[in-house]
């Protein structure tokens, strides 16, 4: 048969026949999928932008995309075309050579209930879909005038509650990674409650025309399934035990059908008591045929997880040479500032894994396994709590004593139990690894992974005592659902991105709170759990009008939990600074033939410390970095605003522009009409920086 394909240049004429539908290959011109593949590496073959002319990089072209705030995404460009999402989750197409916009969907009332990190993109070559999600709708658009496909789901979307057990009907549930596209399929993450009112983290494929469930994995097995044995008794059917969940994306292997999917913890986060054992498949890499959803290996980085180690980013496709042999692999990193090697169709590690033994002296109730799993290679990429001591607070502290006191009564433990006198977290349940995830050159191994070096305190309350506090009940749902977050005394934490929500109503009114506290905003969960009354309650908290009696009234509060966190709290100066001693951020390259480093930078500058002639210190940092063959490596992701570019072999910099917002996200690259552009969101808003709403892309001259 003779092909009707009209000739594109730079692309092979090979059409791949997968299933009933006919693929296209993708132009290395563009940036064809989240993070730049399903292989997930941020890696682009485009050599325009080199490490003689990156310094002459300029401005071509901004966007602004409407409401301001957090961006995390990482927009995807085919065939000229930019596609991505704003603040308020809204998709949209641009022309990828102007920044004119092409089309917008969505209503930003409504559809603002999670930060996204994007949208995927499918074809058949006759059509093309975006799809994307807002709240816990699925939506297919088409992708040249971004009106909903009435073919798909309910006039062009799908709840996600769609194939969960009936417990998950009602609770929160919204995907702010895009889904992993596999042939005609595309499986979805989900971020979900991390309490112990969670819906179970199921992992599920859906049809992309019709928008029908094609098959589920159960990450809280059933009867007869493996892992099942690693939960109490039909712990699958509880409400109080949910989550192992994929939030971060997955990774799949097109040519073996292999999809790689990363889980988090399983709910409530901090206390395990009710669900003793390891907890499979919490916190596991789970290798699946991609077809079917069947299990083909798996491996838990962390069991009977009490410290929220979820898996935060999705793994990197890559190839090694170990011991004289070329071998694909799969390198996931961690929060824990880890990285596991496997061979990617065994699952059997490529350097050994260590089970080391560690505290089991737990709360009243807990049973923390005995062993946790620990790489011989390549080192950790963030120091570990177990290294900390007080000659690691930060010389830079005011107030250096009382930091010194506080870590002296911290237990510091390599994975100490969660305890009432408090357990430093290092590094942080942000990590280590976060979700911008890794970098790798998938042809030689090495692997570029920027590192969070923020010490947090995870301190216990118990349950029973504050039971016996003479409080309303407005205050007891404010302090079981708010004060984590928001501190009991309304003030919130700017560094750690908690607002405050003192005189909230001075600055929204009450419609528009309660929509949140039911829906959920940014990284803000909905509370679908709660009755509205409750909700009323809390908000007359909110507005110093509650006016309830004390006393045991009923609520939705769930007793099964004795030991609740006492909020998300770093371990910070009198200046709001990390507590610990620099560096508080840094970029590393790891060479995965021989698990030896490369080299090691601190990332980013403590703005206020530099003007005093402190620099090299580093600093928080979200969003990944983005590498080239030709050896550049961009990365905004700092607190400081920057957007910088490295020589990927040394780590040198080579080029660094101040954003007009710090850019927590990941860039793209592309080639439009013969010029290759670098693209970044600059959203702000994260630990404190302002908010902004604006794409930027950069080209030469």
């Amino acid at each position: 048969m003779k092909s009707k394909i009209p000739f594109l240049s730079g692309l092979s004429l090979v059409i791949i026949l997968l299933g009933s539908s006919f693929y296209y290959p993708q132009s290395q011109e563009d940036w064809p999928s989240y993070l730049g593949g399903n292989d997930r590496n941020h890696y682009s073959t485009l050599t325009q932008i080199n490490l003689e002319n990156v310094k002459h990089l300029k401005v071509a072209w901004t966007y602004a995309s409407g409401d301001s705030g957090q961006i995390q995404a990482n927009p995807i460009i085919i065939k000229g075309i930019l596609y991505s999402v704003n603040a308020s989750v809204q998709a949209f197409a641009l022309d990828a050579a102007t920044g004119k916009e092409l089309w917008r969907f969505g209503d930003p009332l409504k559809n603002w209930a999670s930060t996204s990190r994007g949208v995927s993109y499918w074809t058949n070559g006759k059509e093309s879909r975006i799809l994307y999600t807002a709240g816990p709708n699925l939506w297919a658009l088409d992708a040249k005038t971004g009106k909903p496909i009435s073919s798909f789901g309910q006039q062009g979307k799908i709840d996600l509650h769609t194939g969960l057990p009936e417990i998950a009907k009602d609770k929160f549930l919204v995907s702010n990674t895009p889904g992993t596209i596999f042939q005609d399929l595309i499986i979805m993450p989900l971020r979900l409650s991390e309490g112990e009112d969670a819906a179970p983290g199921d992992i599920r494929a859906f049809d992309v025309k019709s928008g029908k469930l094609v098959w589920t994995f159960h990450t809280i097995p059933y009867p007869g399934e493996y892992g099942y044995s690693t939960f109490p008794k039909d712990a699958y059917k509880n409400t109080y035990v949910g989550a192992a969940n994929n939030w971060a994306g997955m990774a799949v292997d097109e040519e073996k059908g292999i999809l790689f999917v990363p889980t988090g913890s399983a709910g409530y986060d901090f206390w395990g008591g009710n669900r003793p054992g390891k907890n499979l498949f919490s916190n596991c890499l789970i290798a699946l045929d991609a077809k079917t959803g069947k299990r083909i290996w798996h491996f838990q980085t962390t069991h009977h997880d009490l410290w929220d180690r979820d898996l935060p980013a999705p793994p990197n496709l890559i190839r090694v040479k170990h011991q004289g042999k070329y071998i694909d692999a799969v390198a996931q990193i961690s929060k824990q500032g880890f990285v596991f090697l496997f061979n990617r169709k065994t699952g059997e590690p490529l350097f050994p894994i260590l089970e080391k033994k560690v505290a089991t002296k737990g709360l009243p109730g807990e049973k923390p396994w005995p062993t946790q799993p620990i790489p011989s290679k390549p080192a950790p990429y963030a120091r570990q709590s177990n290294e900390i001591t007080e000659l690691n607070v930060s010389p830079y502290a005011e107030n250096k004593e009382e930091l010194i006191q506080l870590l002296k009564q911290y237990n510091k433990g390599w994975y100490a139990p969660p305890s009432e006198v408090g357990t430093l977290i290092f590094p942080g349940f942000d990590g280590g690894g976060e979700w911008g995830g890794a970098a790798a050159n998938p042809k030689n191994g090495i692997l570029y992974v920027n590192s969070n070096e923020m010490a947090w305190v995870q301190k216990m309350e118990n349950q029973a005592e504050k039971a016996k506090q003479k409080i309303s009940l407005a205050k007891k749902l404010y302090q079981n659902y708010c004060q984590n977050c928001h501190g009991a005394d309304l003030k919130g934490n700017s560094l750690s991105g908690y607002p405050s929500l003192m005189d909230i109503f001075n600055r929204r009114d009450k419609v528009f709170v309660k929509q949140i506290i039911q829906q959920g905003k940014g990284m803000m969960p909905g509370f679908t759990q709660l009755k509205n009354t409750e909700i009323e309650a809390i908000l007359s908290f909110l507005s110093n009008e509650d006016k309830q009696e004390v006393g045991n009234q009923s609520s939705s509060l769930k007793p099964n939990i004795p030991f609740r966190m006492a909020g998300y709290n770093k371990f910070l100066d009198s200046k709001g600074r990390p507590g610990i001693s620099p560096p508080w951020g840094t970029l590393n390259a790891i060479d995965l033939n021989t698990g030896k480093y490369l080299w090691k930078i601190p990332l980013g500058e403590d703005i206020e410390l530099a003007k005093k002639g402190i620099k090299n210190t580093g600093i928080e940092n979200y969003g990944g970095p983005l590498i080239t063959a030709n050896g550049l490596l961009f990365i905004a992701a700092t607190k400081d605003g920057k957007f910088r570019a490295f020589e990927s072999k040394t780590g040198k910099l080579v080029w660094e522009t101040t954003l007009p917002a710090a850019g927590f996200a990941t860039p793209s690259t592309y080639m439009v009409g013969g010029k290759q552009y670098v693209v970044i969101a600059c959203g702000g808003t994260k630990l404190g920086t302002p908010k902004n709403n604006q794409y930027v892309a950069f080209s030469l001259p």
